[in-house]
Formats: C-alpha cells, sequence, structure tokens
C-alpha cells in the first residue's frame, strides 16, 4: 500500500467536506523559485517586506499569506494580490511591485488597481508535502495553458496535503480536493462559472469548518451547486442557518466526531482527524 498521504486518506475514506481552509481575506505575494517548508520563517522576504507583510496580517481579521509563483513567467516586476473572499463580499486589488521591498511603502488595505479577474491557485509546494509536488504539479501543467498568465499560479500551502490535488478559486473562495488533471480543466472551469462540484468540493473557505458541515448537507438536500445559492444567516450551538436563493430556509445541526485515523502529511504518523456530523433538523 502507498504511503504517500493523499493515497492513505482516499483508501481510509476520509471525506473532503468540511476541511476547507478559513479565510476571509488573502495577500497572494509573487515569490520566483523554490520556497522553504515554512513560508513565514524569518529570512524569506526581507526584513522590511517581512514587516509590511506581519503588519497587515494583525491588522486584517481572517487574514491569511499566500505565495505564488508561475515557473514560465517572464521576469520583470513582481505581482502582489489582496483579495477579499467574505461570502457576499468580494474583489481584487492587483498591485506591481519592483521588489519586495516596495511593500514597506505600500498601504495594503487600499494599494493596487482592483480588477474583475478570478484567481485559480494551485498548491505545488514541495518542499512542504510530496503529494503536494506531484499532483499539484500535474494539475496545473493541465490548466495553465488554458488560463491567463495571471490568472492560475502554483501557491504555497493551502492546508490539507492528504486532498491533494488542491485548488483554490479567489474571490468565491472555492477549495476542490483530490483533483486530477484529467479532470481539472473541468472542474475549474465550473468553478470560474461560479458552480460547486461536490464530489471534490473541501467547502467555502468563508466559512469555519463546522459551517463548511452544515453548507454541504444543504447543498446536497436541495441540488444547490451555485457558489451565490446560499447565504448564512446564523451560526449557534444549536444550528446552522441558511437561507437560499428561492427563499427557503434550512437549520442544520452539526457534531464533532471523530474521523479516521490517518497521517496529516507524508511522514506523519496516522492520527484520528477531526470530522463533523451534521443533520438537516
Amino acid at each position: 500500500m502507498s504511503d504517500r498521504c493523499a493515497d492513505v486518506s482516499e483508501a481510509a475514506g476520509e471525506t473532503l467536506f468540511e476541511t476547507a481552509v478559513t479565510a476571509t481575506s488573502w495577500l497572494l505575494l509573487e515569490v520566483p523559485g523554490t520556497w522553504p517548508r515554512d513560508v513565514a520563517s524569518e529570512g524569506v522576504l526581507s526584513t522590511a517586506a517581512d514587516e509590511a507583510v506581519s503588519a497587515w496580517l494583525a491588522a486584517t481579521p481572517g487574514s491569511r499569506l499566500q505565495f505564488v509563483r508561475r515557473p514560465d513567467r517572464a521576469r520583470g516586476s513582481l505581482l502582489a494580490f489582496v483579495v477579499r473572499a467574505a461570502e457576499s463580499e468580494t474583489s481584487v486589488r492587483r498591485v506591481e511591485l519592483e521588489a519586495h521591498d516596495d511593500l514597506a511603502g505600500l498601504d495594503l488595505s487600499s494599494a493596487g488597481e482592483e480588477t474583475d479577474a478570478s484567481l485559480v491557485l494551485v498548491c505545488g509546494h514541495g518542499t512542504r508535502d510530496r503529494c503536494c509536488a506531484l499532483r499539484g504539479t500535474a494539475v496545473y501543467a493541465a490548466i495553465a495553458e488554458r488560463l491567463g498568465d495571471e490568472e492560475v499560479w502554483i501557491s504555497s500551502h493551502q492546508g490539507g496535503h492528504r486532498f491533494a490535488a488542491n485548488v483554490l478559486v479567489l474571490p468565491a473562495g472555492i477549495q476542490l480536493g483530490r483533483v486530477g488533471a484529467e479532470e481539472a480543466p473541468l472542474l475549474v472551469s465550473r468553478a470560474l462559472a461560479g458552480r460547486i462540484e461536490l464530489t471534490h468540493y473541501r467547502g467555502r473557505t468563508c466559512y469555519e469548518p463546522h459551517v463548511q458541515a452544515a453548507e454541504r448537507i444543504v447543498r446536497e438536500e436541495g441540488v444547490l451547486e451555485g457558489v451565490g445559492d446560499l447565504r448564512l444567516v446564523d451560526a449557534s450551538d444549536e444550528a446552522v442557518r441558511f437561507h437560499a436563493w428561492d427563499g427557503s430556509e434550512y437549520a442544520v445541526r452539526v457534531d464533532t466526531i471523530e474521523g479516521p485515523a490517518v497521517p496529516a502529511s507524508c511522514g506523519a504518523e496516522p492520527e484520528p482527524q477531526r470530522a463533523f456530523a451534521a443533520s438537516l433538523l
């Protein structure tokens, strides 16, 4: 049997649902070359750039940093994208940099030019996990030539190595897992059109994990595949409530349970992973 974490997770029947990373604001920073295991570690960026990024992360609730790169992109100015990916508030701002040190002189809360483009990130962080390198690289190659030069990127760790290949579509905040190279073009094109393929859906990144669990059962029950088909009304200890586009209301009870014992990443010891049991009320 394969010892790769993605193979072990799939063989154990671990669900993809409710495993998406949670963030509503994203800073995507182009960093060519090979990345270390931890992109936030000291010395990856210059002191000035690191301080600017750290200040933005500290001042921005629900924020996350991702390094991105395109192996075939002509060297020139570096790009950064500041993305708002809340449930009903989305935006992408494109920022050009001569060098990463330019970040020190920018107000990242307003810098750059707003664009209506979507961004597709494929995790290919090989120094973090070999499954991401092997599967992510193949998926990136399958979709890169079909999308624009600034539309699809290899990204640093998105969370959930064992669900590789992982694909994130922003600003919609759709995270997909176990994406294969052959199916990637269709899955990505649907996600860019705001359609969710539930068989590969990890969740929407604007929701906490227990809300993602509720979202999944509501989408299955109502056959709701449009990213905007649902609006979160409330998420209390008693129930998670959604309002659907057709006026339907859903209430879901969510309980935390123990999932199968699998390694969180290649080389790690198997351990029970958190999971959820959701039921309509």
